[in-house]
């Protein structure tokens, strides 16, 4: 299996993008951090920047009962 080495930058891209922090985005999150077992600083800078946009309340978190209907 090949490895995405910037997969958390890339889940925050989607977040970005799409303006939402749905639950598929976020286990994707946690399960790279979870199997890496660190965070590198490009994807802390990331997380932070995705942290800043929802507390700006540009990014909003989805629950995934209501993915479906976007």
């Amino acid at each position: 299996m090949m490895l995405n080495p910037r997969r958390i930058r890339s889940l925050v891209e989607k977040a970005l993008y799409l303006g939402l922090l749905t639950p598929e985005i976020e286990q994707g999150i946690n399960s790279e951090l979870a199997r890496l077992g660190y965070v590198p600083v490009a994807d802390s800078e990331a997380l932070e920047l995705l942290m800043c946009e929802m507390d700006a309340g540009r990014i909003r978190f989805v629950p995934s009962h209501h993915v479906a209907k976007l």
